[in-house]
């Protein structure tokens, strides 16, 4: 198919490919896509070197929540690389002295067996309120965390801890950048998004309605097509 832009996926907290299945299955005819592996390393920069060093000379780069703080990562390592950018239910900041403290006793429970116990913890804030009785997609959330593994789990935490603060670069940022969220994300709630597109020059502003942070596994239909217009932009 001529005119495809290659895209690069980056997934979040205990999410694999499967977050942005229906994006893989939907947007192919102008996108060759791949997702990165975000399981290897323990810090953000780490997780962004290893997702250029697989990556095309220049592609469209979409991140989600952790996968959001890797592309900004990669905004930093190799910006003249990147086409546009989508930042999806993410933040620009460093992590919280609480939101580590809850990290560091959520990886001792993964590490003492009960990864299960520790995905009920994370449903709540990863899917809307609304949805959590919905469960073909609480499934797909536990599969995806069941392949990522606790070990992998531990790295993203400690690499999600130790994230830098990106909020100073986010005005070196010249490409075509959409900012998108859902309206219930409890995890990077909307007003998080729109302190970073009005840091971000000429970023767009999407909410997703009636969505928590999950966004492409929750409104998929919607983030498809919002990422088809960024994508044709």
């Amino acid at each position: 198919m001529p005119n495809r832009t290659p895209l690069l996926f980056l997934p979040g907290l205990l999410c694999d490919a499967a977050l942005w299945g229906h994006q893989l299955e939907t947007l192919g005819d102008v996108a060759e896509m791949t997702v990165a592996d975000m399981t290897q390393d323990d810090t953000i920069d780490a997780m962004a070197a290893r997702a250029l060093a697989a990556a095309p000379d220049r592609f469209a780069l979409c991140g989600l929540s952790m996968g959001g703080y890797a592309a900004q990562a990669i905004m930093r390592q190799a910006p003249e690389r990147v086409t546009r950018l989508a930042l999806l239910d993410t933040a620009p900041g460093p992590d919280t002295p609480e939101r580590t403290a809850g990290r560091r006793a959520l990886m001792a429970q993964a590490a003492a067996g009960d990864l299960d116990g520790v995905v009920d913890h994370h449903m709540a804030g990863f899917i809307a309120a609304n949805r959590q009785d919905d469960a073909a997609l609480t499934a797909v959330v536990r599969a995806s965390a069941r392949n990522v593994g606790p070990a992998a789990y531990q790295r993203q935490q400690t690499a999600i801890i130790n994230r830098p603060d990106n909020r100073p670069n986010l005005g070196k940022i010249t490409c075509p950048t959409l900012v998108m969220c859902g309206r219930l994300d409890i995890m990077t709630p909307p007003a998080v998004h729109e302190e970073m597109a009005s840091a971000i020059p000429g970023a767009k502003l999407v909410i997703i309605e009636n969505c928590g942070h999950l966004s492409p596994l929750e409104r998929p239909e919607a983030v498809s097509a919002v990422l088809r217009y960024w994508l044709a932009d």
